[in-house]
């Protein structure tokens, strides 16, 4: 098996979970079977596909650190790592100065640059900066109310970091809803933003090199569906056509210094609407959605990095498909009455990307059967 690119080594380091399955699979089906280093999460998903060189397990974003660096910390060419959750980019991102010249990873170019812009307050400002639409957003101590709020309100994390994620994520229509939300929430500095009733949300995939100087989209996404206070698992997958976004995003990234893979994330409220959300500093969980379109992320970020510029070539027209997180969007669309199985089936046969199932990589949508409640 060939775990290299260009004499680099290419590692995956990452949550177990489809996130990274999908960044597994862009570099095997284009030639590059990589090196996993797996953080135990709940059961097994992308370490069990076929395109894995070699599979370490740990028990922490710590324990995978001390061992990359004992074990591939040496290598006369400096290994690529990718990521896919926010806990291992910000960790890397605050070891930049020790590692930099022992590999060649997700980074802003100075330590602790992409951990200031996880922060939301901070992304929200840039964002507002470069010209785009931000909901009205307060950022207080659990317990702290802003005065003159209005409702209703969305609870976040101020960084991906600093809680339990989406566990923190509460709609509230007034203050006594709040209060009863600041109980349950583990974060110990939350953001409140204006809850809008959206029409839609809007996500973009891509990366960068040069510190930002160039930038390269592969995918968009609209939702099929809403959820209140949750993502879609079932999209519609188009190609990029707002020049003015694009430009912003540009701008942005460059502003930041990030190269590395990254998702952009917006709201669409009735009025068409756009609002700037958040930027993910790691590949999305819909990463997969540019390879189904031809354009690789994973590989395509490694072989810019190892040319230095990103071949124009590389960004390939497509027609406009479906794609679906299987498992998650059975679960919410069978399982919760909203559609038959029948008419589940018909929309999994007609998307072209699925996060799970593949036909030529088998092995973690069969594991799906020992494991089904764990990943609903």
């Amino acid at each position: 098996m060939n775990n290299r690119f260009n004499n680099h080594l290419v590692i995956i380091f990452a949550l177990e979970h489809y996130n990274p399955l999908g960044l597994i699979r862009s570099l095997g089906e284009n030639g590059i079977d990589p090196i996993y280093i797996s953080i135990k999460r709940r059961g097994p998903v992308a370490c069990m596909s076929k395109y894995i060189s070699v599979c370490h397990f740990v028990n922490s974003v710590e324990e995978g650190y001390e061992l990359l660096i004992s074990t591939y910390g040496n290598e006369e060419f400096k290994p690529y790592i990718l990521f896919s959750d926010d806990k291992s980019v910000g960790y890397f991102d605050l070891h930049y100065d020790e590692i930099k010249d022992k590999f060649i990873f997700y980074n802003a170019g100075v330590n602790g640059r992409i951990n200031e812009f996880m922060n939301k307050e901070q992304i929200l400002q840039l964002a507002k900066k470069n010209g785009f639409n931000v909901l009205e957003t307060h950022v207080v101590n659990v317990g702290e109310i802003p005065e003159n709020l209005v409702y209703p309100i969305i609870t976040k994390d101020i960084n991906p970091n600093s809680g339990n994620w989406k566990s923190d994520v509460y709609i509230c229509e007034n203050e006594e809803e709040l209060q009863e939300a600041f109980n349950k929430i583990s974060s110990p500095v939350v953001q409140i933003q204006r809850f809008v009733d959206k029409k839609n949300e809007y996500a973009i995939e891509g990366f960068s090199v040069d510190h930002g100087h160039q930038m390269f989209i592969g995918t968009t996404l609209l939702w099929k569906y809403l959820i209140k206070g949750y993502y879609s698992p079932y999209h519609n997958v188009t190609m990029m056509k707002d020049v003015e976004i694009r430009k912003k995003i540009q701008a942005m990234i460059e502003e930041i210094g990030f190269e590395g893979i990254f998702e952009v994330e917006f709201l669409i409220d009735k009025e068409d609407t756009y609002y700037f959300l958040e930027t993910n500093f790691r590949a999305s969980a819909w990463n997969y959605s540019s390879t189904v379109a031809g354009m690789p992320l994973s590989f395509l970020w490694v072989k810019s990095m190892d040319a230095g510029r990103i071949d124009p070539t590389d960004e390939k027209e497509f027609k406009d498909f479906t794609d679906m997180s299987e498992v998650i969007d059975y679960g919410k669309r069978v399982e919760g009455g909203m559609i038959s199985f029948a008419e589940w089936l018909k929309d999994f046969k007609e998307a072209k990307g699925t996060y799970y199932y593949n036909k030529d990589d088998i092995a973690p949508f069969e594991v799906l059967y020992q494991h089904w409640d764990e990943y609903k």
